[in-house]
């Protein structure tokens, strides 16, 4: 059976010979013509099945190893998926700029989380999410990091995952008033837990000292 090949973003399948890559969609966010080129990379080169993922990217699978360049080519700037230790993705939702009943909007600070974090080198795996409102349509209570909007500003989680062992977030801070204040106070988290080096889930590490002691550290 083949290995991953992290450094193509390639992750080898069941069969154990063929590999999905992932395509980047910052917050599921894309183009018409940035799908047209996905389409026509799959179609050039007899990709048998394309998947959006649960985490906003676009999955090419049953690719052979030795197509993998040649795509990665293909696709030009469009990003690698994050694999392996380091921030996952930033999931979002249309936030205010669209929905209804969302509070806060979504799409300025959830790119800006993208850009400064995402395949950002962790010691453990690491997912974030942005939610307009408290309906949560990102799960953020399964997230190791997000933010949920509310009437008087943000609401920050920490330390949620899914898995077989899940843990739901809890809250660290609540009524941030500015994208500003909420990305400082994930900026500290991030630096705190790449310090850290621990090799496991924020979460646990938070089951470990406890709510209190990890709000101390942060704020």
């Amino acid at each position: 059976m083949k290995q991953n090949i992290p450094e193509k973003g390639a992750i080898v399948q069941r069969d154990g010979e063929t590999f999905a890559v992932k395509v980047h969609m910052p917050g599921g966010y894309t183009s018409a013509e940035e799908l047209r080129r996905i389409a026509d990379v799959a179609e050039r080169h007899g990709i048998p099945e394309i998947k959006i993922t649960i985490a906003q990217r676009i999955a090419l699978f049953g690719i052979p190893e030795e197509k993998l360049d040649a795509i990665r080519a293909d696709l030009g700037e469009l990003e690698e998926g994050g694999v392996g230790l380091c921030v996952r993705y930033v999931k979002m939702c249309p936030g205010a700029s669209w929905c209804k009943r969302a509070q806060r909007i979504t799409k300025d600070i959830g790119m800006e989380m993208d850009r400064r974090y995402h395949r950002t080198r962790v010691p453990w795996k690491f997912k974030m999410s942005v939610s307009g409102c408290p309906n949560d349509c990102c799960e953020g209570f399964i997230r190791d990091l997000a933010l949920v909007g509310g009437p008087k500003g943000w609401k920050i989680l920490v330390g949620g995952n899914g898995g077989a062992r899940p843990r739901l977030a809890q809250t660290l801070v609540e009524d941030l008033s500015t994208d500003e204040e909420a990305l400082a106070v994930v900026e500290r988290i991030v630096s705190w837990f790449t310090a850290a080096e621990k090799k496991c889930r924020i979460g646990k590490i938070l089951e470990e000292m406890g709510i209190e002691a990890f709000r101390k550290e942060i704020l």
